[in-house]
Order: structure tokens, then sequence, then C-alpha cells
């Protein structure tokens, strides 16, 4: 069974986050929810109250096959400041391991140096903090370069975690999520 870690910190936009988990569950990939604010009780971009699996720095990485950042603003800025989710995401694409983002998110990814030279893509109008950190910025709701996945937002999240679901556990348990959730 694939294991992917889905960074989560107040302020994350709960729709692309809770579909990305949901999704990858019902592809049987193990997903932990990991905090990234120091404590498990967080509050999403639209005042929903969650509980995280862990906190980010109790995590152990070393069998995580992906580690995932949902958008949302502050839940971006809110990710991009903590080291474990910084450091986390360089040594996962300095390994080629897979590293996945969507909304906002890929900006933090750019801030961190993880798209230089790689294609992505972003929310709208975020663009140019992707190519100010050496990528290509592609305006498609997916983009796939290597290791790195991104989405556009959160009218991509689905085809975002079907992609994500493909990777981790192989096309059949997508398609087989694609088809219980009636996805066209």
């Amino acid at each position: 069974m694939s294991k992917a870690v889905l960074f989560f910190a107040d302020g994350t936009e709960e729709c692309e986050a809770l579909l990305v988990a949901d999704l990858l569950r019902r592809a049987r990939v193990e997903v932990i929810i990991a905090s990234a604010m120091g404590r498990r009780a967080l509050v999403s971009s639209h005042g929903i109250h969650l509980n995280a699996d862990a906190l980010a720095e109790d995590v152990d990485y070393s069998d995580v096959d992906m580690v995932i950042l949902p958008g949302g603003i502050p839940g971006t800025p809110n990710l991009a400041e903590n080291k474990t989710v910084t450091d986390t995401c360089v040594s996962f694409a300095k390994a080629g391991k897979k590293v996945a983002a969507i909304c906002a998110a890929p900006t933090a990814l750019a801030a961190f140096g993880v798209l230089n030279g790689k294609k992505a893509t972003v929310y709208p109008g975020m663009d140019a903090e992707l190519t100010a950190a050496g990528a290509s910025y592609t305006g498609l709701p997916l983009t796939i370069d290597g290791s790195i996945v991104t989405g556009e937002a959160l009218g991509a999240a689905i085809p975002f975690a079907l992609a994500l679901a493909r990777i981790l556990a192989g096309a059949d348990a997508a398609n087989r999520v694609k088809s219980a959730i009636v996805y066209q």
C-alpha cells in the first residue's frame, strides 16, 4: 500500500485537502493528514474545524511515497512557514520522490526551489511567482512533470486527486474510484 502525507494548516482550502484525502483513501492509499501548525486542531479557510492525524514534525517520512500541499490563503503561507514542510518537500524533490501541490500551493514549492526547470500550473494570476522561480507555467488544470504534480484550483481537484491515485495506486484503482464517484 502506498503512503502519502497531506499537509494541512490553518487557512487551508478544505475542499481541495479533504477531496484529495477522500479519493486517495478510496483508492486504498494510506493518507496521513499532518498539521503544520504545531497542534492537531485546525481551522480551514472557510472556518471548518478539523483535527489532523499527526503533527508534521512527528511523522516518519522514511516510507512515505508522496507529500501533498493543498492550497488556500492563508493556508499556503502557513505551510511555507513550517520547517518540516519545507525540508520534506525539498528533500523529496531532490530524491526524485513525488511532491504534489494544488491551487496557491505551487507558489510554496516555487519558493522552496522545487519547481526550478519544471513545468507547473497554479491558481490563475499567481503564475509570476512560478516563472520567477524558474518554472514554466502551463496554465493547465493539471500538470505532471516527472515526480512533481501541480493542480490549478478547486475546480481541478477531482482530476488532480485521480492523477495522484493513479500514480500511487495504479490505473485500475484510479479508474475504480472514478467510476464509484460517477466522475465523467
